[in-house]
């Protein structure tokens, strides 16, 4: 849901989320803000509970997930095979993406959900709500890492700290922003909530760019903090229910070579995933 309020950020500079998800600047990629205030995995419940958000290092992650060094290094080559986003209402052709489905059950093993569609009210996405998007899954591969399942055991985790132990409804979005066409647009929708109850987008690379600040503001009022994730393996993790986020766009430092911006969203929501069938 994008706020219509003027927001103002910890910097103490005014900034408005992008009205128009059509009209790219060059002013909507400043240069590289400071690197996000990490949470030690000791204070994150109480961090998540106070402020809505929290960031971890790449081995807090993997703490989290009770998983050693090296657990994720495997997976920045399924970046290289993602399938362009046929969905794109602005008409770019920057964004290359999949979807795949889980379930967590309290005490049970994650499980594989079959291939459905990807939905959102128009409420939380006005760009491209209201309509089934279906994407390519991701490899099998992939989901049969065992670090794959103790990630979101991990995240299921942290969820039920906050909303109680339930089962957990996930979806996984691997995605690459590129700059072709000159710039990339990391939320073309702008700044939203997901409609979710946990959100975590976790950085796996960023390459020849610029841009790609990252911008979490209170639901409730106009305060906000603007950073930069730069370490891959890091995550920035949101409660849905209280922040708004965004991402704002990408530009090349060097237009001669491909640039890119690799991240791995995950979101968790209780009672049942999101689907047209709710809003009867």
């Amino acid at each position: 849901m994008t706020p219509k309020s003027r927001l103002v950020l910890s910097s103490g500079q005014p900034a408005s989320p992008a009205s128009d998800p059509k009209q790219p600047t060059l002013e909507d990629c400043p240069a590289m803000t400071p690197p996000p205030q990490l949470t030690a995995l000791a204070d994150l419940d109480s961090q998540m509970a106070s402020a809505g958000w929290a960031v971890l290092d790449a081995a807090s992650l993997r703490e989290l997930a009770g998983l050693p060094a090296g657990a994720f290094a495997a997976w920045p080559r399924y970046w290289h095979d993602l399938p362009a986003d046929p969905h794109m209402m602005d008409g770019g052709r920057y964004r290359q993406r999949r979807h795949s489905c889980f379930e967590l059950r309290p005490a049970a093993r994650m499980r594989t959900v079959g291939r459905r569609a990807h939905w959102q009210p128009l409420d939380y996405n006005a760009l491209h709500g209201g309509i089934e998007r279906w994407f390519e899954p991701m490899p099998e591969t992939w989901l049969q890492d065992p670090a794959w399942q103790a990630l979101l055991v991990g995240l299921a985790g942290l969820a039920s700290r906050l909303r109680g132990e339930q089962a957990w409804f996930v979806e996984a979005h691997p995605f690459r922003i590129t700059t072709e066409g000159g710039i990339g647009r990391p939320t073309p929708e702008g700044a939203h909530r997901d409609g979710v109850d946990l959100v975590a987008v976790m950085l796996f690379d960023r390459h020849n760019i610029k841009g790609g600040e990252t911008r979490v503001f209170d639901a409730r009022g106009p305060q906000g903090m603007r950073f930069t994730l730069s370490e891959a393996g890091s995550v920035l993790l949101l409660d849905d229910e209280r922040v708004i986020h965004e991402s704002t766009p990408i530009q090349p430092v060097d237009s001669e070579q491909p640039a890119w911006r690799d991240t791995l969203v995950l979101t968790l929501r209780g009672k049942a995933f999101q689907g047209p069938e709710l809003q009867s």
